[in-house]
């Protein structure tokens, strides 16, 4: 589940990028990496690799994805290479197979889901599998055709979020993060049961993710929060949304997207190794293109970060459940 479909998206990756604000109305400029220092994932020697490969005992390093096709994965794969890595990029057509073949040794590593969804699957079989780096986020965006700031938006407009248990509590979070609504306590994960709606500007109305975007032309929506590839098929242009998350909020971080490896390969050097090639700016720029400039790079998350916030998710769902 790539970026911020289901499971689970402008400018050039900078080495003096800033953090990026994602404000109510975007900048065209805005640059696509979390701040916080690289990434430095190992120390490793200048001289060959010890490859590393699953059970088999193979030298070919495979990689488990749902989107195999993009192009990010041809630099990748050559990055690799000239370090005499030799990765194999196995695509799965559906979202529900890549952590069972990871747990079940067929490949070696899997990159096409955040931190809620493998939160998600470990609860739910039991496995341990963990993320072993980051690689993007995309935030979740507000559109309107009836609005163009969040301040325009008046008591009782009724804004479509996506009703699934992946995407629900992070549109509210959106939404709170507007100033839109306003929670009763503080849920971890909100429901719309959750909202104050006596304090709260907007009504939200759950609706099935795929109906969200085409809402957008109902006279009595006055917006949509809509995944980027909901959004995409139905002609938005993804940069003109009224408001986005910030890739760095608190409610954002479950929607990290990860390389995900078995709990005994996180100290594998060479694993960790394709981690950082999947940093290199020449990957990170085909990334960002890959998905229409509206990946944003995640830096500044080493492997014990990203545990913690899987633990941390992981604890929120059982607490739920």
């Amino acid at each position: 589940m790539s970026e911020n479909t289901t499971p689970s998206e402008n400018t050039a990756p900078s080495e003096n990028a800033s953090t990026p604000v994602l404000p109510a109305k975007p900048k065209r400029s805005r640059t696509p990496l979390i701040a916080g220092g690289l990434v430095l994932v190992a120390a490793l020697a200048a001289g060959g690799w010890a490859l590393a490969g699953g059970d088999d005992d193979s030298d070919v390093i495979k990689i488990g994805t749902t989107e195999a096709s993009q192009p990010y994965w041809d630099v990748l794969v050559d990055k690799a290479a000239e370090e005499g890595i030799e990765l194999e990029i196995v695509n799965f057509s559906e979202y529900t197979l890549p952590n069972p073949a990871l747990a079940e040794g067929e490949i070696d590593l899997n990159s096409f889901q955040h931190l809620l969804y493998l939160a998600d699957h470990n609860v739910n079989t039991g496995d341990d599998l963990q993320p072993i780096g980051s690689t993007m986020i995309v935030p979740l965006p507000l559109y309107s055709l009836q609005h163009d700031s969040v301040d325009q938006f008046s008591a009782g407009d009724q804004v479509a979020i996506p009703n699934d248990s992946t995407n629900q509590a992070r549109a509210l979070f959106v939404l709170e993060s507007a100033g839109l609504i306003t929670f009763e306590g503080e849920p971890t994960t909100p429901t719309p049961e959750d909202v104050d709606e006596d304090a709260s500007t907007v009504v939200v109305r759950p609706v099935e993710a795929s109906q969200t975007a085409g809402l957008i032309h109902d006279a009595d929506v006055a917006g949509v929060i809509t995944n980027n590839n909901f959004a995409k098929d139905a002609g938005f242009d993804l940069e003109d949304y009224v408001y986005a998350d910030d890739p760095e909020s608190q409610g954002a971080q479950p929607y990290i997207n990860i390389f995900a490896a078995r709990p005994g390969d996180l100290d594998n050097e060479t694993y960790l190794k394709i981690v950082e090639l999947y940093h290199d700016p020449e990957v990170l720029q085909s990334v960002v293109d890959s998905f229409g400039g509206t990946a944003v790079i995640v830096e500044g998350y080493d492997t014990e970060r990203l545990q913690e916030v899987l633990g941390e998710t992981e604890a929120n769902l059982q607490a739920s459940n």
